[in-house]
């Protein structure tokens, strides 16, 4: 199946079967691997991207379901890295292994933009994702520097 993919403002046309995981698409047939594979059922958010400015979980999002969205990855949200939340990340030196980050980052842009002033609770509730080196007390911080300033 041929279909044209709306990546990070540019338009990919790929022939894909409709059924592979965007993932897979984003990594192998566009070459963008900031996003990372963890589990592979939706479970750790290490491949969260963001679909019309939603979060989403990209190793089980078929890529027929996304043709005609605007798809967003970590190397889209900032050309330099220089957003507010990847200065809070340096600032509050989040990562420790580094590999959950740009899911985390990406799901914590997502969180910020529908809510600039999350309790520790929205932040839990919202940010189901999974760092195994157990950074989140950072990653707590950095949430409340930026919902201060906000």
């Amino acid at each position: 199946m041929t279909v044209q993919l709306k990546i990070n403002g540019q338009t990919h046309t790929l022939d894909v079967e409709d059924d592979a995981p965007l993932l897979w698409v984003i990594r192998d047939e566009v070459g963008l691997t900031g996003t990372k594979f963890g589990c592979g059922i939706a479970q750790c958010g290490a491949c969260t991207v963001h679909v019309d400015g939603n979060a989403q979980r990209s190793c089980v999002t078929p890529v027929s379901s996304v043709v005609g969205k605007e798809i967003t990855t970590i190397e889209g949200i900032s050309a330099n890295g220089n957003t507010a939340v990847q200065q809070a990340w340096i600032d509050h030196q989040v990562p420790q292994c580094g590999y959950c980050q740009s899911g985390m980052i990406m799901a914590v842009t997502a969180l910020l933009k529908e809510n600039p002033h999350p309790s520790d609770q929205d932040l839990a509730n919202a940010i189901t994702n999974i760092c195994r080196c157990g950074t989140y007390p950072r990653i707590r911080a950095a949430v409340r520097e930026l919902a201060q300033k906000a």
